[in-house]
């Protein structure tokens, strides 16, 4: 896998919006951040200004404004301004070739998973995390502090998860994938669907009732797909929805759970990254490790 270089003060980075709309004075801030905070020259994408639908801008501008930065030899990271949807209409038009000549860093999560997984199956390692329309959220701090570490070179040596009762113990070793589950279920069997053998998987969703995720979980199961991991590491699952006409009975990591509890690796339940204040970023594609122990849950890093 390749991780791009580290970013310095005066270097050049993007912002664009490839999935939904949104007014753009709600970036004022973030982008405040980037260039006076951590003194960065920033392009901005012509789709932080364009609407076509609930999308900021056709599925063809939105490409070319990704495709512009990841050609540009001078970009050194591009950001996801928001989510929403609309990264899965443009992932496959997309052209690498100049990323992995001169690879950067992209930073996003939720929709933008599916992008990540792209450059994860093109051996670029990427960051699942707070994006710009979140930056100046005071609430948000400690996330916007871990993307800046990892961008900067500070990455943390590892990140300690709270002790939840669904943990099963063991540790292991593996590449980082995953994100947004629904995201991931809508990718198999495309250009963007991954290999899940020996890795750790990352998962985290918003908004599904549990029927629904007890069908993403199950599919993963019936496809063979967590019988092949090394671990598993288990998000925020926000705002989750019951069908009062027909209770479910089981909370979001009561069904994560029976899905995997036919096999024997580590899993860590309620890590702090998804759609909550407490995000803290991950590069997606880089070894990393996992250890669940009874007084000790943790994802650790290598220099």
């Amino acid at each position: 896998m390749i991780v791009p270089p580290f970013l310095s003060p005066g270097d050049t980075v993007g912002v664009v919006a490839p999935a939904s709309w949104f007014p753009y004075d709600e970036l004022a801030e973030g982008l405040h951040i980037l260039r006076h905070r951590w003194q960065l020259n920033v392009i901005e994408g012509a789709s932080l200004h364009a609407t076509e639908g609930p999308f900021a801008g056709s599925d063809d501008l939105r490409r070319a404004d990704l495709q512009r930065l990841f050609d540009d030899p001078t970009v050194r990271a591009v950001f996801a301004a928001r989510g929403g949807y609309g990264c899965y209409r443009i992932a496959d038009g997309l052209d690498l070739s100049g990323l992995q000549a001169s690879p950067k860093w992209l930073v996003g999560f939720s929709d933008v998973t599916v992008l990540l997984s792209l450059l994860c199956n093109h051996k670029l390692v990427s960051l699942h995390g707070l994006m710009p329309r979140q930056f100046g959220d005071p609430d948000r701090a400690e996330s916007l502090e871990s993307v800046r570490q990892w961008l900067f070179g500070m990455p943390p040596t590892h990140y300690d998860a709270p002790i939840h009762y669904l943990n099963r113990q063991g540790q292991a070793t593996g590449q980082l994938v995953g994100g947004n589950l629904t995201m991931l279920i809508n990718s198999l069997g495309t250009p963007t669907d991954l290999d899940f053998s020996e890795k750790i998987l990352f998962i985290e969703d918003i908004d599904e009732t549990l029927f629904s995720l007890d069908r993403m979980m199950t599919q993963l199961r019936r496809s063979g797909r967590l019988a092949e991991l090394a671990g598993l590491v288990v998000g925020q699952f926000t705002d989750m929805r019951a069908n009062l006409s027909l209770p479910f009975g089981k909370d979001s990591y009561e069904i994560i759970a029976d899905a995997v509890s036919g096999y024997a690796y580590p899993v860590l339940f309620n890590f702090p990254a998804g759609h909550v204040d407490y995000n803290l970023a991950l590069p997606i594609g880089k070894p990393i490790g996992l250890v669940v122990q009874a007084e000790e849950a943790s994802l650790k890093f290598s220099s």
